[in-house]
């Protein structure tokens, strides 16, 4: 099984900035692609940012050039740097782990609330 648990999301200004992390804990695997979505009330879950084991990341356009997603393998930590930050971005954030190898599964975290006021 594989554990995530995400932090640091909080309420921040327009414009702003912000750093989540999430751990993940279990048998994550040598292979395992990483990911952020987001979620806003009355809306579709949405992909915000994915990482590669290698560190390949690749974004959604909505947040291309103001957030950066990176990962720690030594720690099985992945990251998201959020700046320019905007009252559209306000949304639940769920960190993701696709486990490629040895074995698969789909894991997702609890969610962090991210605020941004205008």
């Amino acid at each position: 099984q594989v554990q995530l648990v995400e932090s640091g999301g909080g309420l921040v200004q327009a414009g702003g900035s912000l750093r989540l992390s999430c751990a993940a804990s279990g048998s994550t695997g040598s292979k395992s692609n990483m990911a952020w979505y987001r979620q806003a009330p009355g809306s579709q879950r949405e992909m915000v940012a994915t990482i590669t084991t290698g560190g390949s990341p690749d974004y959604s356009d909505s947040v291309k050039g103001r957030f950066t997603i990176s990962r720690d393998n030594t720690k099985n930590t992945v990251y998201l740097e959020m700046s320019s930050l905007k009252p559209e971005d306000t949304a639940v954030y769920y960190c993701y782990l696709r486990k490629i190898w040895p074995g698969r599964g789909d894991y997702w975290g609890q969610g962090t609330q991210v605020t941004v006021s205008s």
